[in-house]
């Protein structure tokens, strides 16, 4: 065997014959010229419908069709099962054009072959490799790929359409994020996982109950390491094996769909694993992230960092996302680790980065890319939604490409997060010296389009699960609980609460175990599912509380200033002001009698949910019946209530009806 280059692309000879332009066109292939365009422009985004493995007719027989990228090999195989992983059997050809594709058909293979590519390089390294664009992979720690078809017959026609002429932006959006490994286990078969089919039967009917809108997966992708809870993914296009086939995950959705339940993926252009069998050096060569570690190596994380300057590599990106939102009908992609990819110096110390070419420290390549990923999704498909998680003040990440942003949808508001948990740890005691704290958030509220995350982040690694990162007794932290949900609900935004807090999960979430499901039978974490389910059902029925979630005509403050009973009331507001709501938080355990709030109407008040009620598991200090506002002036209103506020408790008002004599 003699090998040769034309194009910077490695050809392979035998008998002295080289592949020409001619023979490689007779080969079969699932590439048009225009196609390679496109690939090489970087603007080919159903790159899943041509490289990786496809089961096709050639010549009259049955098999795979195989291609890859690897530009710089001198020479690529086909190693499986059904050549006993002969290296020297199944040849790939480069493509004549210069593409660094090559491809090979394989007669005779069929659905469910495991499979890998050698690779050798011209730089001397060989290795076999996995296929980025497998649809399929065995379960881990094996690391072969599986050939497979993505048929299946969806039932969710109804959901599809609707969700076709829905403004979610105009909706309410509650969301169930959920770790599908951990949310409940098989005691009875060793604490295994449960399937994508047995999740089936018992997450929508969980999440419907709960008045969810929105479940969201933590990474669903390939992955080598379960304990990296899928943010470190080998197999991009195919859902992890651990929990069942692609097809079975296809049933989940299908499930969820029909239940009414929305669903959205975590994924992760930010980074991948170092793994041998995965993108890593693919070809002998730096071939999906940066040569230089400066702007290749993840130091936090320990991975490599994509190359957002290559044509290809952003082809294969923007691909992916489609992928997900094409053959697995998904609602919306949460963008992890946004921050990461915008900074060069992101997690660096001086000297460990390299600026751009202006001397700044963003990453231009990185900033295209997600506008173009955020430009190609609401292109193809505008009834999805893009959020990132950007936990920086970078400007205009919600708003239009068009117009300079970066096009997301929505933004997690991690300032607001950090700052609320670090008030709600406090002892009351000392919360009048942190009102601001509390109140910061709506001065740049509307500055994007966020969302409130309550995330698996905030209860791992000694952070301590939500109930007990409550101050005081027993009682105090549920009530605190409560009262930091009911605050969440009433503050604008969507809402985003993580497996477990629902019921105030005590331990905090590990991977490896189930939810603590029976703490749910004891009253008071049963009592916090129970608000939760009526905080979504609010949430859901009274238009002010969604309606104008992202700007600031929906948000109105009655009182921010009194520090000195750590108290706050505020207004939420709708395109129909009369079904206004008020909102007081006392965020103390001291009992506020004869507080008096000025109200934005004369008439009569009726309390339509208050924290403190018994069947969440707190006191029943309830405002009973309607209560008239009279004509005592507070607040900078003619009119105002006078209510009893109870101990660390959100009360919810509504005007139902003017004075008879009106």
């Amino acid at each position: 065997m003699t090998r040769r280059h034309k194009n910077n692309i490695s050809l392979i000879a035998e008998d002295d014959e080289i592949i020409n332009e001619q023979n490689i066109r007779d080969h079969a292939s699932l590439f048009s010229d225009f196609d390679i365009e496109l690939f090489k422009a970087g603007k080919h985004y159903r790159l899943y419908e041509k490289l990786g493995a496809h089961a096709m007719e050639h010549n009259g027989k049955a098999g795979t069709y195989f291609a890859v990228w690897a530009p710089n090999a001198q020479y690529i195989a086909i190693v499986g099962n059904f050549n006993h992983w002969d290296r020297g059997q199944h040849k790939l050809h480069a493509r004549w054009d210069g593409s660094g594709i090559w491809e090979a058909f394989v007669p005779g293979v069929n659905t469910g072959e495991l499979y890998k590519y050698y690779i050798d390089s011209h730089t001397g390294y060989a290795a076999e490799k996995g296929d980025p664009y497998a649809y399929f992979w065995e379960e881990p720690p094996k690391t072969s790929c599986i050939t497979w078809n993505l048929d299946y017959k969806w039932s969710d026609n109804n959901w599809m359409e609707e969700r076709g002429k829905t403004d979610w932006l105009a909706k309410p959006i509650s969301i169930y994020e959920l770790h599908l490994g951990s949310w409940r286990r098989i005691p009875e078969e060793g604490e295994r996982f449960m399937t994508y089919r047995e999740l089936a039967n018992e997450l929508p009917q969980y999440c419907r109950a709960m008045g969810f809108t929105h479940v969201e997966f933590m990474p669903v992708m390939e992955h080598p390491f379960y304990g990296s809870w899928g943010y470190q993914v080998t197999g991009y296009f195919a859902p992890t094996s651990r929990y069942g086939s692609p097809q079975d995950l296809m049933y989940l959705i299908d499930e969820l769909h029909k239940t009414g339940i929305g669903v959205i993926l975590d994924w992760v252009p930010s980074h991948f694993p170092v793994d041998e069998h995965g993108l890593s050096y693919y070809d002998g060569t730096h071939l999906y992230e940066h040569d230089d570690p400066r702007k290749g190596f993840h130091p936090d994380w320990q991975s490599l960092i994509f190359n957002y300057s290559r044509n290809e590599v952003k082809a294969f990106l923007i691909s992916n996302a489609l992928f997900w939102l094409d053959k697995y009908h998904i609602d919306g992609l949460r963008v992890d680790a946004v921050a990461s990819m915008l900074y060069l110096d992101y997690s660096r110390k001086e000297g460990e980065w390299i600026p751009n070419e202006f001397g700044g420290r963003e990453n231009l390549d990185a900033i295209t890319f997600l506008k173009e990923f955020n430009e190609a999704v609401h292109l193809n498909y505008p009834d999805t939604l893009t959020i990132a998680e950007e936990s920086t003040a970078w400007p205009g990440v919600t708003k239009p490409t068009f117009d300079g942003g970066l096009g997301f949808d929505m933004k997690w508001m991690m300032g607001w997060m950090h700052d609320t948990l670090q008030y709600f740890q406090k002892d009351p005691v000392y919360r009048c010296h942190h009102q601001g704290q509390i109140t910061f958030s709506i001065i740049y509220a509307f500055t994007e389009r966020y969302a409130l995350p309550l995330s698996h982040d905030e209860v791992v690694y000694g952070k301590q699960s939500m109930i007990n990162k409550m101050p005081g007794d027993d009682w105090q932290q549920f009530a605190n609980l409560r009262l930091l949900y009911c605050y969440m609900y009433g503050h604008p935004g969507a809402k985003l609460l993580f497996m477990g807090a629902e019921f105030a999960q005590r331990n905090e979430w590990k991977h490896d175990f189930s939810l603590d499901w029976h703490e749910n039978y004891y009253p008071s974490h049963h009592g916090i599912q129970t608000l939760l389910q009526d905080l979504n059902a609010l949430y859901k029925k009274e238009p002010s509380l969604y309606e104008l979630n992202y700007s600031h005509e929906g948000f109105e403050w009655i009182d921010l200033n009194d520090s000195q009973n750590s108290v706050l009331s505020w207004i939420r507001k709708g395109h129909n002001r009369q079904n206004d709501l008020m909102f007081i938080a006392n965020f103390t355990p001291i009992v506020r009698h004869n507080y008096r709030v000025g109200m934005p109407r004369m008439g009569y008040y009726s309390e339509l949910l208050n924290s403190d009620s018994s069947k969440y598991g707190g006191s029943n200090l309830i405002n009973k019946a309607e209560r008239e506002a009279m004509p005592v002036p507070k607040h900078g209103r003619s009119h105002s209530l006078s209510l009893t506020l109870p101990p660390l408790a959100i009360i919810v008002l509504q005007h139902v009806r003017d004075y008879d004599w009106l």
